[in-house]
């Protein structure tokens, strides 16, 4: 009896065993870093926005990865919502499931895709945080021009502002993608693509002078071709940049939020304002299509409003608040790079 007790008690088995759940994400991984040849980062949020479909999988005890209907995955993005993620957060999973069902049609291991079937949460639009250009001047005059670290810090934040780069992408710049006679560097951007952007003198003077004066006395055996450097002769990390930009947001009184990426969005809304043509932002942003390019029109429409509120004699009562703004509430802008990646 009390063996029958225990036998009625035995756990049932993980039915992601059954599936080869860990296999084919190992399998999903090397195709994407390999096959798709995509960043360290894009890969690691494909794989973190597929984990709640694994979670999903187990709960619902499915034994196969066709089980995956239409009805199956609108169960799954209602159940994301339910638990707590935002629209944006459900489309980007959903478009990690869709590349992982062509992966799985591919290799024969699931005998349909019914994902392009399944329509993602309409997101709300969110503009991204842009910071007007006196705020920005404050910024890059913040770092002690008389140090060392001061000097690569300006760099680092013209270079940021001037070329629109992500901080991926001036992470990984070596120094001979920098070209000061012509003002433009080659920068490796997604999905493995080359495209040159251009700097400002500002910034050309700011790397000259870290180039001269700074860099060669912080070089090390292991520093290689890498630009920008850590005092011991590394090359600076992501991190690394993220808390330069931050350290000198504080200094220069602006949001403690304030991020890399609020540098790109200053950029390219400022080359908007400018009068600059939607398709050269797109190409100097490195994006895929205008339609991601033209969410900064929409800010610019919004800054065009502040400006007129605050002008205008009959604008309304309303301008004064608007008008004190300086950045933009969110700089969160979904699926503009794909899953979890930034713009």
């Amino acid at each position: 009896m009390a063996g029958a007790a225990r036998r009625g008690t035995r756990r049932r088995p993980d039915p992601l065993l059954a599936l080869g759940w860990d296999r084919w994400l190992r399998e999903f991984e090397r195709h994407l870093r390999g096959g798709r040849q995509l960043a360290p980062l894009t890969v690691r949020n494909y794989l973190n926005d597929l984990a709640p479909y694994g979670e999903f999988l187990r709960m619902k005890e499915a034994d196969s990865f066709d089980r995956a209907d239409r009805w199956f995955l609108r169960g799954y993005l209602a159940w994301l919502i339910e638990i707590g993620y935002v629209k944006a957060s459900v489309t980007r999973k959903l478009t990690a499931l869709r590349a992982f069902y062509q992966f799985l049609r591919d290799r024969k291991a699931a005998s349909r895709d019914q994902t392009d079937m399944v329509g993602a949460p309409r997101a709300d639009r969110r503009l991204p945080v842009i910071v007007v250009k006196e705020a920005i001047v404050a910024l890059l005059t913040a770092p002690d021009a008389a140090t060392g670290t001061g000097r690569r810090d300006r760099a680092v934040l013209e270079l940021i502002y001037s070329a629109g780069l992500r901080v991926t992408e001036a992470h990984g710049l070596d120094v001979a993608d920098v070209e000061l006679r012509t003002r433009e560097v080659r920068v490796l951007g997604k999905g493995s693509k080359y495209r040159i952007a251009l700097l400002g003198i500002p910034a050309a003077d700011a790397l000259r002078s870290y180039l001269a004066n700074v860099r060669p006395g912080w070089i090390a055996r292991r520093t290689g071709d890498a630009l920008l450097l850590n005092r011991y002769g590394g090359r600076l990390t992501v991190r690394s940049i993220q808390m330069i930009v931050k350290k000198h947001a504080i200094a220069a009184g602006l949001d403690p939020d304030f991020h890399t990426h609020t540098l790109r969005h200053s950029f390219a809304t400022h080359m908007l304002d400018g009068g600059a043509d939607l398709r050269v932002v797109q190409e100097l942003l490195g994006h895929a299509s205008p339609v991601t390019t033209q969410i900064y029109t929409h800010v610019s429409a919004e800054q065009a409003r502040i400006v007129y509120e605050r002008a205008h004699p009959r604008a309304g009562t309303r301008s004064k608040s608007r008008a004190s703004a300086v950045a933009r509430p969110r700089d969160d802008v979904p699926g503009a790079d794909g899953p979890g990646s930034t713009v």
